[in-house]
């Protein structure tokens, strides 16, 4: 498939596995929402592989797809056998899921994906960490607030967000910078 199909692709493809999920699938539409807009800030051959990762990203929710019960590898190893390698990577480390995959001793079925250290991948933590359950923009303050009221101050999710706390603020910074370099409007 070329890259400028897949954002379509990816699209249909999360909408039938998420859109009877309710608030998952409107936090979904909202990460593609930013995914767009703020691929401008990326060279122009990783705008597509941005979007569609938004669109893929929790598609690891999916009932039909759970696996570890662990959404970033479910969905990756979809999106694997799918046979899109570089989408999978994205979607196995989005956001703090080195952090989960340790504690939930995950940690070799999450190394089988590669990772990629790049704006593409920052910018979709960005997305993500910046996206309300509903789909509307938040700061990453606002959304590590709502997640520990959702899930309780004791949860392994909340704890891992705590531990990568300085990794996601770095992420959220360096993206907002680009951001600001590409001219891209808030």
């Amino acid at each position: 498939m070329e890259p400028d199909g897949l954002p379509a692709w990816a699209e249909k493809h999360a909408a039938a596995h998420l859109a009877d999920l309710g608030a998952r699938w409107q936090h979904v539409r909202g990460v593609a929402r930013q995914a767009q807009r703020i691929s401008q800030a990326l060279a122009p051959e990783d705008r597509p592989y941005l979007v569609a990762a938004a669109w893929l990203h929790d598609v690891g929710y999916a009932p039909d797809l759970v696996a570890t019960a662990f959404h970033p590898i479910d969905g990756a190893r979809h999106v694997h056998s799918l046979g899109q390698e570089r989408l999978a990577g994205l979607v196995a480390y989005h956001s703090s899921a080195r952090w989960e995959a340790e504690a939930l001793g995950l940690s070799d079925e999450l190394a089988a994906f590669p990772r990629e250290d790049s704006a593409t991948s920052d910018a979709l933590t960005y997305c993500d960490m910046t996206t309300s359950p509903t789909g509307q923009r938040v700061t990453l303050a606002d959304r590590l607030a709502e997640i520990t009221e959702r899930y309780g101050a004791e949860h392994l999710v909340v704890q891992c967000l705590q531990r990568a706390h300085d990794h996601l603020a770095g992420i959220v910074q360096r993206t907002e910078e680009r951001l600001r370099a590409a001219g891209v409007p808030e």
